[in-house]
């Protein structure tokens, strides 16, 4: 078995990091618009600094980003010249529906994204779209308090209606919720969730995750009923946890780390709740309010391919003097002897990429995507601009060998790769420019200062061989 002749090699991004133009086109005011660069981000994304308005003493790097609102023609023809054959982008909810509960859509924006997505099919791209990728309108936030009301549910059905209906036979495959488990890490950040002094955290944020499962599985049952070709997909940001050492506690450890991520995905693949996640509410004495219908919704309604996010492994003790943690891509993790790390940190482990490939494929049975994977990093042009990223040829020549090994040797059912920040984009966790992921330069700095002038690297033609070559030449 070889990577199948249609495999889905591309690039992914997000609205709220390439877009700009956050108050153009009637787009309302949205979660991400509110988190600033700087010492605040992070503590904003968590929900323990309450930022729900713009003010004069912070940046805030989505406002303009790589205004790929206006350039959308350009960056696509760079893509397409690439040889990609998906582009994984997500749409902003509030330049749909602009406070999120209008009773009709903004035609402005649908005609935007519209437009970007015959400009995908213009060069045969197939568009791969996150419905929802870190965004909420700031309006519900202030209103219904966000994913904690099951209004949200109703709302998030509208839209969907709404954007299936309009690009039913534009887009076919979908994705619900971006990194969905994030929500337990960073809840503002991914779900506009701000907790009050006292509260049950942990009770907002299962009740949240409730409110998010029943929502995708609504939104799975509208998208068969309006195109019964669309193909839908979960998103996790994945990684396998590995034990610190062979004692089984710390084994034990790493398997419920693991389960806290797959949670959700056991519930959007095999459309229940695990028991082992029945009995962690019970301990937690969390009572999560469901509705007549709710499990039946969830049990009919399964998705049909699983997408996640891989940048590398993780690592945990038992022993709490061993688990000091360090920072890793917003998870908390230990430093793994064995491998090297990124210039922010970030722990790189190829084989990893294998190891949970098959975690995945053993555990659904489903088809799988990759759907973000890339290396943050400093790019220095040289005297003519040209940036020699030879760094980020390595790290993804490594990590296309282990996917490609894990179809060929493993049987692991692969759909398609979509790296991360295909064009320079800001960074989610740092709101930084300088963290660059991209085969295009975006000239902008982090203090939003540049031309916005796109340049290829080097790995842009290293690609372009990998894609033609279907994995071949790497």
């Amino acid at each position: 078995m070889t990577l199948r002749q249609d495999f889905l090699w591309g690039g992914a991004v997000a609205a709220n990091q390439c877009e700009g133009g956050y108050a153009e086109g009637n787009k309302g005011l949205s979660t991400v618009d509110v988190i600033p660069a700087g010492k605040d981000r992070v503590p904003v994304m968590k929900g323990k600094v309450s930022m729900l308005e713009c003010d004069e003493e912070h940046f805030y790097p989505s406002h303009e980003a790589i205004d790929f609102y206006h350039r959308y023609k350009e960056d696509i023809a760079l893509l397409a010249e690439m040889g990609f054959k998906c582009f994984r982008l997500s749409l902003a909810w509030t330049r749909i529906y602009p406070n999120g509960d209008d009773e009709l859509p903004n035609e402005e924006g649908l005609k935007f994204y519209e437009c970007v997505f015959d400009e995908c099919l213009k060069y045969g791209i197939e568009p791969l779209v996150t419905i929802t990728h870190f965004d909420v309108p700031i309006h519900l936030v202030k209103t219904i308090g966000s994913w904690r009301s099951r209004k949200m549910v109703e709302y998030y059905e509208r839209l969907c209606e709404t954007i299936f209906t309009r690009y039913k036979d534009k887009v076919k495959y979908w994705l619900t919720f971006n990194e969905i488990n994030m929500l337990l890490h960073l809840p503002f950040g991914s779900s506009g969730l701000v907790f009050e002094e006292g509260e049950n955290e942990d009770a907002v944020k299962y009740q949240a995750a409730h409110h998010q499962l029943v929502a995708s599985a609504k939104a799975t049952e509208i998208a068969r009923r309006i195109n019964p070709e669309f193909k839908i997909g979960c998103m996790l940001a994945g990684a396998s946890t590995y034990p610190y050492t062979c004692a089984p506690d710390d084994v034990w450890k790493a398997m419920t780390r693991d389960r806290e991520h797959y949670f959700f995905v056991d519930v959007q693949s095999r459309g229940e709740y695990p028991s082992y996640a029945r009995k962690m509410l019970e301990r937690m004495d969390i009572h999560l309010e469901m509705e007549d219908g709710d499990e039946e919704c969830l049990r009919n309604n399964t998705v049909d391919f699983i997408s996640f996010s891989y940048y590398g492994s993780r690592l945990t003790s038992a022993d709490p003097e061993v688990n000091t943690q360090t920072a890793a891509n917003l998870f908390p993790t230990l430093r793994n002897p064995h491998l090297t790390t990124s210039e922010w940190g970030w722990q790189i482990d190829p084989l990893g990429l294998r190891i949970t490939l098959n975690a995945l494929y053993d555990r659904y049975q489903k088809p799988l995507f990759i759907v973000e994977n890339g290396l943050g990093a400093l790019d220095t042009p040289d005297e003519t601009g040209y940036i020699a990223d030879d760094y980020r040829i390595g790290y993804l020549r490594e990590h296309i060998k282990a996917f490609i090994t894990a179809v060929e040797e493993d049987g692991v059912d692969l759909l398609g790769y979509t790296t991360w920040g295909c064009i320079d984009l800001v960074s989610s966790s740092s709101g930084e420019m300088s963290k660059r992921y991209g085969f295009v330069y975006v000239d902008k700095d982090d203090a939003g200062n540049g031309t916005l002038e796109r340049r290829k690297k080097q790995s842009f033609e290293w690609y372009k061989k990998v894609i033609h070559s279907n994995g071949i030449e790497l």
